[in-house]
């Protein structure tokens, strides 16, 4: 079959077209993107690394850090075994109330952070719902560490199962319906078939779910309640930096958290190129 020339030309943008959407990417990149990230850490630096190694290292930062890391080691875990159980059901059986599903697991999504945080206050506020029951027990969730982890949790729990259901969908039934049909049982199938296959999409989830994690403002500072050496995480604790006018303080701690988004996406990147090796 002899291609055409014509209708070669025809699909074929002309130079200026290429180099002008070219040119507006990388200004939109260089100015929402690299600049940015260049100031972080020229702010960061600009005192000297002994600045720098102080504000990292500094008693209420370390605190912040090592709440966040808490936070993030409970909801991860937590968001992956969700994510998991919903990509599985979702994908491998049919029932009832399947699309309710999967709209629920996005709501996180359409609702604004800030939205989720007040919602938990409301519920387990000295003044909430079921705030006088937490009280008679001498319980508290809202500007404790409990608050911060159901506020975290809640507005990542969306991004396991998100990855994992279009990657389950894209693979079928077959190869665990052969399984049991070969006599495997239920838990036999999961660990032998069903997630040696999505293992990488898994992962790909949990690190964009760690991600988020990491660096959630809104949810958490609602509440948080802002007690220093407490209940900050590492953002409301930039967030504080800031408006005392600490800017070098400030700008150290949130380059860890750039640090930590910069590893994220390389992690991502790597993962992708797995995936798309094992699939070509």
């Amino acid at each position: 079959m002899v291609s055409d020339p014509q209708a070669g030309r025809a699909t074929r943008d002309p130079t200026w077209v290429k180099w002008t959407l070219i040119g507006v990417v990388v200004l939109f990149l260089t100015v929402i993107l690299i600049l940015p990230i260049a100031v972080v850490f020229t702010e960061a630096l600009r005192k000297g690394l002994g600045v720098y190694w102080a504000a990292l290292t500094q008693r209420e930062a370390w605190s912040a850090i090592k709440l966040t890391l808490l936070a993030a080691a409970i909801a991860v875990p937590l968001n992956a075994l969700f994510g998991l159980a919903a990509a599985w059901a979702i994908t491998k059986f049919d029932f009832r109330g399947k699309n309710l599903l999967i709209t629920l697991i996005d709501l996180p999504v359409a609702v604004s952070p800030v939205i989720a945080g007040m919602i938990f206050a409301l519920l387990f506020g000295l003044h909430g719902l079921l705030g006088p029951l937490l009280d008679a027990h001498d319980r508290q969730v809202i500007f404790a560490v409990p608050g911060i982890v159901l506020a975290t949790t809640f507005v990542t729990f969306p991004f396991v199962a998100r990855e994992l259901i279009p990657f389950m969908q894209s693979q079928g039934r077959d190869e665990e319906e052969a399984a049991i049909m070969l006599g495997a049982s239920g838990w036999q199938v999961f660990w032998r078939v069903t997630l040696p296959n999505i293992k990488w999409g898994l992962l790909y989830g949990i690190i964009l779910c760690n991600a988020r994690a990491m660096g959630e403002f809104g949810a958490v500072s609602v509440v948080s309640g802002h007690i220093r050496g407490q209940t900050n995480t590492v953002p409301l604790h930039v967030e504080i930096l800031y408006g005392e006018f600490q800017f070098a303080a400030a700008f150290a701690v949130a380059s860890l958290l750039l640090a930590i988004a910069l590893v994220t996406l390389l992690l991502k990147r790597l993962v992708e190129w797995r995936v798309e090796r094992l699939r070509g």
